[in-house]
């Protein structure tokens, strides 16, 4: 083991799930003040569901041997998962920690869809079914050396595929089952901007070890996937302040935390494989893309109420083709080679078809059982999820309350 490549990873798994925090912050400023502390819940959860189900199955079922679409049951309960080898080993307890990082991540940008109407105790066992079934497989073809994406070529350096196009049509199936909000037509204020600024700011910080972290070592491909996550991330930022100046007279500030982290989205699969000026092209068509996608998406007739397809769905595709198209080493479409757009465009279409289809049936499963079901009640919902699902307000409006 080399202890500079140990030190890194173990650092960036640590930025990696500071992540969630910062995204309980983003999407907790984004909703009405009596849903605050639910919608930070859903992220919170997360951080203990998911580290249970890596541990005891879902690291297996991901990295596991397997075939070229799941893993096995080698790694139960951390089975032969040696904390002695270094990072690149798939079967290192840091390779592992690296991964269940990404693992708690993922669904709770699913959250962001279903925002201030969706039970919590079915939100619990839905984080172990769509790991279990969506999230876990996916990982497998893309990251495992013998899954079928990996195997075809597909190029995903940090989880564009497997984390922000897998959330983003998660969420649309989840959007559209639990159906929209109650009295809420073209969406709501965001209660609190310095809440989503803050969360856009660590979401920024986190991503360092998000990109950096997945070569696996401290090296020079870190530094370039350090440099050219931040550059995307400033370029479709700005991209959207100017848009939002032309188009309404003000430089909207939760328009430039949205527009950061559509851009770090769509760098995520190319961090590793562009260089400088490519991630310029990344971020801005990123902020672009995104920015019309948030625009319009009310014509799809789904309440994505934080706009998690339009910024992680939309995103993730852009950041899956533009990897195609800007990569180094003379495999991109800009050196006249094809053969990595088309891997990647099948890589983005099953990705969207598998995440879709097997998170609307475990949601139709939940959503039919006695006693479960997807929806909070009008009551809970009129009142708030802070007080009908936790007993807690986020704001207490003077000391005798």
């Amino acid at each position: 083991m080399d202890s500079g490549n140990v030190a890194w990873m173990l650092m960036a798994s640590a930025l990696v799930l500071f992540m969630t925090p910062g995204l309980a912050f983003f999407y907790g400023g984004l909703v009405r003040g009596k849903n605050v502390v639910n919608m930070i819940m859903y992220s919170f959860v997360s951080m203990g569901v998911v580290s249970i189900v890596w541990l005891l199955w879902g690291f297996s079922l991901a990295f596991g041997s397997g075939n070229e679409i799941i893993g096995n049951f080698d790694h139960i309960g951390f089975q032969d998962v040696d904390p002695n080898l270094g990072p690149a080993e798939s079967n290192s307890m840091l390779f592992a920690i690296f991964q269940m990082m990404f693992a708690i991540i993922t669904p709770a940008l699913i959250t962001g869809a279903i925002a201030e109407r969706f039970k919590f105790s079915t939100y619990l066992i839905f984080l172990v079914l769509w790991i279990t079934f969506v999230y876990a497989p996916i990982a497998h073809w893309v990251w495992a050396s013998n899954g079928w994406l990996f195997e075809l070529g597909a190029a995903d350096f940090a989880g564009g595929t497997v984390v922000h196009i897998n959330a983003g049509m998660a969420a649309i199936a989840a959007a559209w089952l639990v159906g929209k909000r109650r009295g809420v037509e073209r969406g709501v204020e965001p209660h609190n901007v310095p809440y989503v600024i803050l969360g856009a700011a660590i979401l920024w910080f986190g991503w360092f070890g998000f990109n950096a972290g997945s070569g696996l070592a401290a090296d020079g491909i870190a530094v370039n996937a350090f440099f050219v996550t931040n550059m995307a991330a400033a370029v479709a930022g700005m991209t959207w302040v100017i848009l939002s100046y032309i188009q309404n007279g003000k430089a909207s500030a939760v328009g430039a935390a949205t527009g950061a982290v559509a851009g770090l989205v769509a760098i995520t699969p190319a961090s590793g494989l562009v260089g400088p000026m490519g991630s310029l092209a990344v971020g801005f068509g990123a902020g672009a893309l995104t920015y019309v996608a948030v625009l319009y998406r009310h014509k799809l007739g789904i309440d994505d109420a934080l706009d998690v397809f339009a910024v992680h769905g939309v995103g993730g595709i852009w950041g899956a083709i533009a990897t195609a198209i800007f990569a180094m080493g003379g495999v991109g479409v800009v050196d006249g080679e094809f053969e990595l757009l088309g891997d990647n465009v099948v890589a983005v279409i099953a990705t969207m078809g598998y995440s879709f289809i097997v998170t609307l049936v475990i949601l139709k499963i939940l959503d039919i059982i006695p006693g479960l079901g997807l929806r909070a009640t009008e009551a809970d919902e009129g009142s708030g999820l802070d007080i009908s699902h936790h007993g807690e307000r986020a704001y207490v409006s003077d000391g005798a309350d």
